[in-house]
């Protein structure tokens, strides 16, 4: 049985059988959540079925998703097949972060000491904190009159 995350797919090209590997691992920050799969390739990322420059417009935040890539010099050696849902475009470039950073640690467990090093391991906990009844948000109170 293959490893959690990897998968072997078989596919018939013109009379020849070919194996690809495959490691697929899940990312989450805030309500984001990326399915990342991570194929041995040239280093081409495709996001929600659009090239990822046009998916992330900032460079701040291509620089965030490809940081584990580039901490584990793989950068230019996968190809990254990427679903993105639900959240802003921050808080889906930092789950697709985690997502390729699991993805990596399933291709190679040695990466792991790397990645956890640098941070990408880590699930961000920090998440939007619920408004409260009798008060005005989650911290802020009505105002108060003494009189």
């Amino acid at each position: 049985m293959p490893a959690r995350g990897r998968e072997h797919t078989t596919s018939f090209n013109g009379g020849k059988v070919t194996e690809e590997a495959q490691f697929r691992a899940t990312g989450r920050r805030k309500t984001s959540v990326a399915r990342v799969i991570l194929r041995p390739g040239e280093g081409k990322v495709v996001v929600n079925r659009r090239p990822f420059e046009h998916y992330f417009h900032s460079e701040a935040l291509r620089q965030e998703v490809q940081q584990p890539l580039v901490a584990t010099e793989t950068a230019g050696k996968f190809d990254l097949l990427v679903n993105a849902q639900g959240g802003g475009i921050h808080g889906q470039a930092g789950a697709v972060r985690l997502g390729i950073a699991r993805a990596l640690v399933i291709f190679n467990p040695e990466l792991r000491s790397k990645l956890r090093q640098g941070g990408f391991l880590t699930r961000d906990p920090r998440a939007k904190e619920r408004k409260k009844y009798g008060q005005k948000g989650a911290r802020k109170r009505f105002q108060f009159s003494k009189r």
